[in-house]
Order: C-alpha cells, then structure tokens, then sequence
C-alpha cells in the first residue's frame, strides 16, 4: 500500500475495511484457482498414459481421443453458428436500431433472460427440437445447435459492450471522409471492437467445452469419431462425467481434466494473442 493510500486509509477507517476486503477476496479467489489447477495437475498428470490416445476408445485403453475430436468438432459447429448471428444482432442494436427503443430493451431482456435459464433446460429443448421434432436422434449436429442457441445471448451482449465501447468520433470521421455506413461498421467499428468480440467468444468457448447436461440430452455418449454430423458422439467433459458415472476408471477421468484444462487455456491464449493482433493494426 503506497504512502497516499495509508494517509486516506487513516483518515477514513472505511477505506481501510474497504481495501483489505477487496484485497483479502483477490487473494482468495486466485488462491481457490491455483488450488483447483494444482488438484487437476497432481491428480491428472501422472495418469496420463499414451494408450489414453488411442485412435479407437475400448474398455482397455479407455481413450479419450475421439472426446477430444468431438470437442472440437462441437466447437466450431457452436461458434459457427452462434457467432454471425450474434454478432449481426449485437450491430443491429447498436448502429442501426433507434436507441432507447422499446425493441432494444425487448431483446436485450431477452437476451439477459436467455442467459441465466439453466443448462439443462437448453438440453430438454434441444432433446425435444432436434431428437423428437427434427428426428435426428442423439447427434453432434444437434448437441452443436443446442449450445449454439446457449452462447448466441452471450456472444451477443458482449459484442454490444464492446461495439459501445467504440467512440462515435470514430464513425463520424469515417462518415465525414465519405465513408457509407456499411462500410465504415466493416472497416472503423469491428475492427476497434474486436477484442471485445474475442473475449466473449473466449467465455463461449469456455462454457462450450465444459458444458455436459444439454450434450447428455442431444449428443449422447458415444465414445467415437462420428462419420456424419447426425452421429452420436461424447465431448471431453461427457468422456469424464461418464467414466466418473462408471466408477472404473477413476484415473483416465482425472487424465481428461488434466487434457481439458491444457485445452482451455490453450484456447485461450491463442484467442489473447489474435486479439493483441488485431489491436495493434
């Protein structure tokens, strides 16, 4: 704590309480993090075998390869599907919808309602839209569509946030050189907002790649490659809940946190260094 900080801190006794709360909470949130990691590492790591990615899962060698291949299978179909959409929506709301209308506060109560309706609500909708009504049984395409339609209000609001964030003399320079609007939103506003764009895609990611119940109800369990969209298969995080379910293979179950945690963070340094990229052109 600096000397200006101590002398406030003196003389308001609330900031003090203020400061060492917020400083104690810090602490225990990264505290927690570290913990939960150093659990996955020491857990996970030493059970990591190379028969755990095996080409084919069987009761011996329990691979979670095709689990690995599904994620991210999953994730491209989700992010392409909910990130065009989303992002179409969130500009519509923010430069070509009139501000302060009674549609722009329809759809972003929406948009905050969809947010917090439980995961495996989304799975009983998808069950009942793309198995029942689409007949399409358990499939990847549908378990895909089903998160897509659970990230699309995310992937939303954080675009708007981030389109807000721009400053309008932007687009006023760009319209005053003679820029029309399409283009100077292409051109001047994405490109500014993109590593906002980036980091609620990141957080899609993230609950995308972690998400079991709505792929229980749409994907199933299927422990391989599918050849076609419309076969089941079994995301990492369904790999680890069903071999927990089972009870047999304790082990191979903390191998996938381990691999699922080295995933995510991969992810999302990859996503961190494309948006630092972006910004600095």
């Amino acid at each position: 704590m600096t000397k200006p900080r101590l002398a406030v801190c003196k003389k308001r006794p609330g900031s003090l309480l203020l400061f060492l709360l917020t400083a104690v909470s810090a602490a225990l949130v990264c505290l927690t993090l570290l913990a939960i990691v150093a659990y996955i590492v020491v857990k996970g790591l030493p059970s990591l075998r190379p028969s755990v990615f095996a080409w084919k899962y069987d009761s011996e060698n329990v691979s979670m390869f095709p689990a690995i291949v599904n994620t991210l299978l999953v994730c491209l179909l989700s992010l392409g599907a909910a990130v065009p959409v989303g992002v179409a929506a969130a500009v519509y709301l923010v430069e070509y919808a009139k501000r302060g209308s009674r549609l722009v506060s329809l759809i972003r109560m929406t948009a905050e309602t969809l947010s917090g309706i439980p995961s495996v609500v989304y799975g009983l909708f998808g069950f009942l839209v793309f198995f029942v009504a689409f007949g399409w049984g358990y499939s990847l395409l549908g378990g895909a569509l089903t998160l897509a339609v659970m990230i699309l209000p995310l992937v939303m609001r954080t675009t708007e946030e981030a389109l807000l964030s721009v400053p309008d003399a932007y687009r006023e320079g760009s319209l005053g050189l003679g820029a029309g609007k399409l283009y100077t939103i292409c051109k001047v506003v994405l490109p500014s907002a993109m590593p906002g764009i980036l980091s609620g895609v990141i957080l899609s990611v993230g609950r995308i790649v972690g998400e079991t119940a709505a792929l229980l109800y749409t994907a199933g369990t299927v422990a391989a490659i599918p050849s076609h969209w419309l076969d089941a298969g079994r995301t990492l995080s369904v790999h680890m809940y069903s071999l927990l379910s089972e009870g047999l293979y304790i082990r191979q179950s903390y191998a996938t946190a381990f691999v699922l945690l080295l995933l995510v963070a991969a992810i999302n340094a990859l996503s961190g260094t494309v948006a630092k990229k972006i910004s600095k052109r």
